[in-house]
């Protein structure tokens, strides 16, 4: 029977490749990803929330995360609330923490197993519940993550290229996990598939190493060749670019686009305020709070990191950092957080002007 899945797993190697087997199963895959922490609590709310706009039968997927009992339990309650409500809901755990043995022990949905690496409970019980077949390059790919993710370094080949898969998703940097997550999941497990299908080459281990970049390049490639950074720049821009409707801010009537944990600023920022110049500036927050602002000869930024952060810099270049910021895992929070912090501001005097419309 088709079904519909909420899938949650972590986001290291076996994680990901619990992702990369669901996606090969004939079923409607919706995905989200969280590192342990406030983290797991803010993804399975989001997933209560999708799940209350959408009526509808499904199954909620986690894997590789253990959840601890305060968390099974907010999650079992939720659920029952919403199959007492008319809902069909399910709740499905592949893991292999050992620290989840007490949660395990409580609740019938939760299959606990730390004798295989989570990616390989996921595929065996993809195998015998969901419709996937054995074989072939993915089994041979559940085995290296099996392997690298055990530490079984009597398993040499699959241990070898596990190491190189590792860096693989540890490096895959490129793209903000908070402001797109579905784009840095599908970039991820591309490049994971990719290096499945490079798993019987000679020297697998050395080829996978050596093409890593180039395997970026193309993922980010459109027509004509680059360096990495600009490629994946100009990639990031568009990106910022459909996501405007959500991510702009005003402050003192002077438009602003927020992002999160986006990084490089200096490069993205000007080429961001290049491609879309109805903006008058642009600042990524990090995860601690440090805001970093540019601007293109519009308004005074550093005015602007005064007034928000006590901060300063140049004109059309300047930082500081927001006191009391709180790190969020979603940039619906993010957001919600410095439009507060601007609406405070803006009532305060200041020396930075009100922008004139012309």
């Amino acid at each position: 029977m088709h079904k519909t899945f909420h899938h949650l797993s972590h986001i290291d190697l076996d994680g990901y490749s619990c992702q990369l087997v669901m996606a090969h199963t004939p079923h409607t895959m919706y995905s989200y990803n969280a590192n342990y922490g406030a983290e797991v609590m803010d993804r399975l709310e989001e997933i209560i929330e999708t799940l209350k706009k959408a009526k509808q039968a499904a199954t909620i997927l986690i894997t590789d995360l253990n959840l601890y009992p305060d968390e099974a339990r907010w999650l079992n309650n939720e659920v029952n609330r919403l199959n007492e409500s008319g809902w069909d809901i399910t709740i499905t755990l592949l893991d292999h923490h050992g620290s989840g043995k007490e949660t395990a022990a409580q609740y019938p949905w939760y299959t606990l197993d730390t004798e295989r690496c989570a990616t390989k409970i996921t595929y065996d019980y993809a195998c015998e519940h969901y419709d996937l077949e054995r074989g072939g390059w993915l089994e041979a790919f559940v085995s290296v993550v099996n392997a690298v993710d055990l530490w079984h370094q009597n398993e040499e080949d699959d241990f070898e290229y596990g190491k190189v898969c590792m860096r693989l998703i540890s490096e895959a940097r490129e793209l903000s996990r908070v402001m797109f997550a579905n784009e840095d999941r599908t970039y991820k497990l591309a490049l994971l598939e990719q290096a499945a299908a490079m798993r019987n080459l000679p020297d697998a281990p050395i080829v996978l190493d050596e093409a890593l970049h180039k395997m970026k390049k193309e993922f980010f490639k459109d027509d004509v060749d680059n360096t990495l950074d600009n490629l994946s720049t100009k990639y990031i821009v568009a990106l910022l670019g459909t996501k405007r409707s959500a991510m702009t801010i005003y402050y003192k009537g002077w438009r602003g686009f927020l992002s999160y944990g986006l990084g490089n600023t200096s490069i993205i920022g000007n080429g961001f305020l290049t491609a879309f110049p109805e903006y008058d500036f642009i600042v990524d927050v990090s995860t601690r709070g440090t805001m970093s602002l540019r601007g293109h000869d519009k308004v005074d930024v550093a005015m602007m990191a005064g007034e928000w952060a006590n901060g300063g810099g140049h004109p059309n270049a300047a930082g500081g950092r927001i006191q009391g910021f709180k790190e969020q895992f979603r940039y619906d929070k993010v957001k919600r957080q410095i439009e507060d912090l601007l609406s405070n501001k803006e009532a305060m005097p200041g020396k930075l002007p009100a922008k004139i419309e012309e």
